[in-house]
């Protein structure tokens, strides 16, 4: 696959405090990429160093394309209107907007209505169209459903699996581990400035090896195991509720979620 960004020994301090610390890693073209962190970790100093917004000390960044970048809040005028914003948008950039992507986007619901007026899921809608305005090759997203009900979060992973069909390249920046799990081909976990993991979620299961969260639930209580050999630590279990005389109603084993991977691989780097 041809990459469409490639960091190379990125640096970045703040002071005396090192962020980013010789980072390296690509994005593939076409791919739905995510690079998580715990807070402080440097997953901010990275993107807003990708995007242009901050300046780094030393080491490469080569962009292949073209950038949208849609950012968690905007600065927009509480009174101007939705299509005002994506006409004022459009004329910057000497284009004319691009209808398609605005009705495939459901602008046209709320076209005349000012922003102060419109709902969260409304304004998420808003930005996209407007980090769309370029048909940009390369698409930064920042928790793009944060706030979002169920419905609205369905609406907008359907219509981001619609631009990776398109073949855009998606960067995101998210705290939903399962949005995450469910739209990326890959992840970065940064740790200290430096990718402590890159790869697939099931790549991510594999280094950490075959971890198994037990939950056993009786008549009175509900109880939480974990485990490295699921035979034996289930069968000593049950040995267990059957010495106490506790009847169970129910078993559930699972290898984990991304959630607590993420925090074992970032704890560790």
């Amino acid at each position: 696959m041809n990459i469409a960004i490639k960091i190379s020994n990125l640096t970045k301090s703040y002071g005396p405090h090192i962020v980013l610390n010789n980072l390296d890693f690509c994005v593939q073209q076409g791919e739905i990429f995510a690079l998580l962190g715990v807070n402080g970790a440097g997953k901010t100093t990275s993107l807003e160093c990708i995007e242009g917004l901050r300046n780094y000390d030393g080491g490469n960044i080569t962009v292949n394309g073209i950038m949208g970048i849609q950012l968690q809040s905007a600065s927009l005028p509480g009174h101007i209107k939705a299509l005002e914003a994506v006409k004022l948008f459009a004329k910057w950039n000497k284009i004319l907007p691009d209808k398609t992507m605005l009705n495939a986007l459901g602008i046209d619901e709320f076209a005349k209505k000012q922003y102060y007026q419109l709902s969260t899921g409304q304004k998420r809608r808003l930005h996209l169209a407007l980090a769309l305005t370029r048909n940009p090759d390369i698409l930064f997203l920042d928790e793009p459903t944060a706030g979002l009900d169920v419905e609205g979060q369905i609406s907008l992973h359907k219509q981001i699996r619609q631009l990776k069909a398109m073949g855009k390249t998606i960067i995101l920046a998210s705290h939903d581990m399962t949005e995450v799990e469910n739209l990326c081909d890959r992840i970065a976990i940064l740790s200290g400035g430096k990718i402590a993991f890159i790869g697939t979620v099931k790549q991510l299961v594999e280094t950490i090896g075959k971890h198994y969260h037990i939950t056993i639930q009786t008549e009175n209580e509900t109880a939480k195991y974990e485990s490295e050999n699921i035979g034996d630590s289930l069968l000593s279990l049950l040995m267990q509720y059957k010495e106490k005389g506790e009847t169970i109603t129910d078993i559930q084993i699972d290898h984990g979620s991304l959630e607590q991977h993420f925090i074992k691989i970032a704890k560790e780097g």
